[in-house]
């Protein structure tokens, strides 16, 4: 759905690319995230890919088609959530669905149904003034989704939710990847990215460093052992034992057999160890 070729782009009156030819590409109906630390290049990434920045350089496709050559007819086919959502916030809910929907030509979602699967339905009559902010970006959601795009764009989706909205947010996302949408996610949130993307690329300094599923990533820079926690007299206890051979370890055939275990795993990196590791910095 997205094809990206050594993307470069150097801001007016700079000197410096912002960035130093990205090349990535973005399947049709996979959720895609762009991770990194502030400045790494994403913002600006997610602009020229909605049509905000022109004047780059290398190729962008968006279904095969070279980006530059498409008109205001593009703007029918994608979705946009920024992290700071605007409304008019003396109209209710329903009224600010109502307008943005008359901007665009293509068929549309039924307001009440679309406001029902974020649980807006019941508030849709209220003045947005009075949404607390994770109930304005419920809404933002919908208005991303309002006008059936193939692609969609959030920045920060999880910005002002509470864990429960997350864990919706989640499953409203996963809805959507089922009908087909292709969603490009940028975010500082490794736990939602690990749990929602199928793949994600870590930007660092304008470059992308790293590119794959969040499970192959944090199998690849976990470390190669095996993590039992055990009770021993009543006391919780831990043990690491290397994969390499652990079939024939007899210290660990003994441990399983002469101990109550509580867990057992590899020592799988997360996403947040990875982004420290490849940015060198903290997760903001």
């Amino acid at each position: 759905m997205i094809e990206i070729k050594q993307l470069t782009y150097t801001y007016p009156k700079q000197t410096k690319p912002t960035l130093k030819g990205l090349d990535f590409h973005v399947n049709q109906g996979e959720i895609f995230g762009l991770l990194g630390p502030s400045g790494a290049g994403k913002s600006t990434t997610q602009k020229i890919l909605i049509g905000l920045l022109k004047g780059y350089k290398g190729s962008v496709k968006v279904n095969g088609k070279e980006l530059s050559s498409l008109g205001s007819e593009y703007a029918e086919t994608i979705g946009v959530a920024f992290e700071m959502p605007n409304f008019y916030v003396k109209m209710t809910a329903y009224e600010n669905l109502a307008f943005f929907r008359s901007l665009y030509r293509s068929e549309a979602e039924d307001i009440e149904t679309l406001l029902e699967s974020v649980e807006l339905k019941e508030a849709m009559h209220q003045r947005v003034g009075d949404f607390s902010k994770g109930m304005k970006m419920r809404l933002n959601f919908c208005r991303a989704f309002l006008h059936r795009p193939s692609i969609v764009f959030l920045d920060e989706p999880t910005s002002g939710l509470d864990p429960v909205n997350i864990t919706k947010l989640k499953a409203f996302l996963r809805k959507q990847k089922e009908a087909g949408k292709t969603i490009l996610i940028t975010t500082h949130d490794m736990a939602f990215a690990e749990n929602v993307c199928d793949r994600v690329a870590f930007m660092v300094d304008g470059d992308i460093v790293l590119i794959d599923s969040p499970q192959a990533l944090k199998v690849k820079m976990g470390e190669p052992v095996v993590q039992v926690t055990y009770l021993d007299n009543g006391e919780m206890k831990m043990a690491e034992f290397v994969q390499a051979g652990l079939g024939n370890n007899e210290a660990f055939f003994q441990l399983l057999q002469e101990k109550e275990i509580v867990t057992m795993h590899t020592k799988e990196a997360t996403l947040e160890d990875i982004f420290v590791r490849v940015t060198g910095r903290e997760v903001a």
